[in-house]
């Protein structure tokens, strides 16, 4: 059985309609809704849900968490965890900030430590969420150990991926 962590953190991806104020929020997780829809075969996935913020909210302060909680969870090579790889969700926003900040933080990572999110809401129509998910569940277990931004059909190891905002995907130049 494969084992991988996936760590919440909010973004677009996790936002939810609020029918009374007419607005998307991040108010709780919605990753095991998700995580419902697919069919994962000898996979186990442990959640966190580490926070739930929009990313444009973010801190030096949460990105230090993030960085805490995926050091606490890969382990080391004379170490090694059961863990085959980490899936941050993360708004897109800042998405390439958290990962170039992990990438500098994270020396010489031992799995695939994957970002991703979503351009429209899980619960929209026409979302790329599941879709994110369900390809960064995938990359676990394809990518060799580093930081990385899965969407879309692509995967872009850091440093030096954007948001080509245009195009409403991520980018490596």
């Amino acid at each position: 059985m494969r084992q991988i962590t996936l760590i919440s953190t909010g973004g677009t991806i996790e936002k939810t309609y609020d029918e009374h104020a007419g607005t998307l929020t991040n108010r709780s997780s919605i990753v095991q809704e998700m995580l419902r829809l697919l069919r994962l075969e000898d996979i186990h996935i442990n959640t966190l849900q580490l926070m739930s913020k929009d990313s444009l909210d973010f801190t030096d302060s949460d990105r230090r968490r993030i960085a805490g909680a995926v050091d606490l969870l890969t382990g080391t090579k004379d170490d090694p965890t059961d863990c085959i790889g980490i899936i941050i969700l993360h708004g897109t926003d800042t998405l390439c900030e958290t990962g170039e900040y992990l990438y500098n933080q994270i020396e010489d990572p031992t799995i695939p430590i994957i970002l991703t999110g979503a351009m429209r809401p899980f619960e929209m129509k026409r979302s790329d969420a599941l879709q994110n998910l369900n390809e960064s569940i995938f990359a676990t277990g394809s990518l060799k150990p580093g930081i990385y931004v899965v969407a879309h059909g692509n995967a872009h190891q850091f440093p030096g991926p954007t948001k080509d905002r245009e195009r409403g995907t991520f980018v490596k130049p």
